[in-house]
């Protein structure tokens, strides 16, 4: 396994991240425990989750993920062997994270709730990585085609960063992060903690895959340029580059048969890219998880591609792809592969 540095934190990541969403969902605290003690052996030192997952989230499964983590950790005895990520919920309609029953947005009240929360699900006394998972601005996201004007309310990125402050100074967090953010976001946090002297930002998590490079367009120039790493989702489109559905296929078990939530994933064009993909990997013989998630981690921007796993065979698979070897030629295809058909899934 190889490692990169964590923005300007000094923090030595893995390339691969453990992703954790589907535990307390599709996964047991047993399979969750599973997979890492798996990760760990594997050299795979970062994990992340949310105070939302379980995903989808649902008041039943909110918070699991952070206690099936939490109770490994205090089994385990490894918590300093871990650089662990979480996240703080943005701007939503969800009254079920906060206890008085508010809808969620990221203010210094509710990110000193969701940061004492984390911790005691956690059973940790400090997070190496925490994120704004979404922004409190109205914006493009989660698949959204068309610009968003910013209403009325929303919390002031200096605001925001006054808050993570307090809790960087006192030790229950290390670094910050963002995800699911535009380049403007980025961009203004970066002016207002310089400015300031508060935290900087140190990676951006989008979701990012073969079959959407939209961050190529104007968020890649400013991680290399500011040292705001990329933390890519769904490298594996949550499946769809597996090829496990095309034609129609739903898989027992699999997501989409499950929650029916992939409507990022099936826009007009996305099928025949995805199908194009999976015939390249079957071209230079390897599985269609390793040539997605190895072009993200052959990527100039990317610290740690995230990836999720809901068997143990999954993990094996999902894990041995960082290990195979990228080639001019096989960058070469997959670019013109793009050109045939960019972004179907933005």
């Amino acid at each position: 396994m190889q490692y990169s540095q964590l923005g300007r934190t000094g923090i030595s990541v893995s390339r691969c991240c453990l992703g954790t969403m589907t535990w307390g969902s599709q996964n047991s605290e047993a399979e969750a425990h599973e997979q890492m003690d798996y990760a760990l052996e594997r050299g795979v030192n970062f994990w992340d989750t949310a105070e939302m997952y379980a995903s989808p989230p649902t008041p039943e499964t909110q918070g699991s993920t952070e206690r099936h983590i939490g109770t490994w950790f205090a089994k385990s005895g490894k918590r300093d062997k871990v650089v662990l990520a979480s996240k703080v919920a943005g701007r939503s309609p969800m009254t079920w994270l906060r206890a008085d029953g508010s809808p969620t947005t990221q203010t210094r009240v509710q990110i000193d709730e969701a940061v004492e929360s984390s911790l005691k699900r956690l059973q940790t006394d400090y997070i190496d990585l925490y994120q704004l998972h979404w922004p409190d601005r109205a914006v493009r996201i989660f698949g959204g085609m068309t610009f968003q004007a910013y209403g009325p309310e929303h919390e002031g990125f200096e605001a925001i960063l006054d808050a993570l402050d307090a809790h960087v100074k006192a030790g229950r967090v290390r670094s910050i992060g963002v995800s699911n953010e535009t380049p403007y976001g980025v961009m203004k946090f970066l002016e207002v903690s310089d400015r300031l002297g508060l935290p900087r930002v140190a990676s951006i998590q989008n979701a990012y895959s073969l079959v959407n490079r939209v961050y190529e367009y104007g968020l890649a120039e400013i991680g290399v340029q500011e040292d705001v790493g990329l933390l890519p989702y769904s490298p594996l489109a949550q499946g769809a580059l597996t090829g496990k559905y095309l034609d129609g296929a739903l898989p027992p078990g699999a997501r989409k048969t499950l929650y029916n939530r992939m409507q990022r994933y099936d826009g007009p064009g996305s099928q025949e890219a995805i199908r194009g993909y999976v015939a390249l990997a079957a071209q230079y013989g390897i599985d269609p998880a390793t040539l997605a998630l190895k072009f993200c981690d052959t990527r100039a921007f990317v610290t740690s591609t995230i990836i999720g796993a809901t068997s143990m065979a999954q993990l094996t698979t999902d894990i041995d792809a960082f290990d195979y070897g990228w080639t001019a030629e096989l960058e070469k295809a997959v670019d013109a592969l793009h050109v045939q058909r960019p972004n179907p899934c933005p």
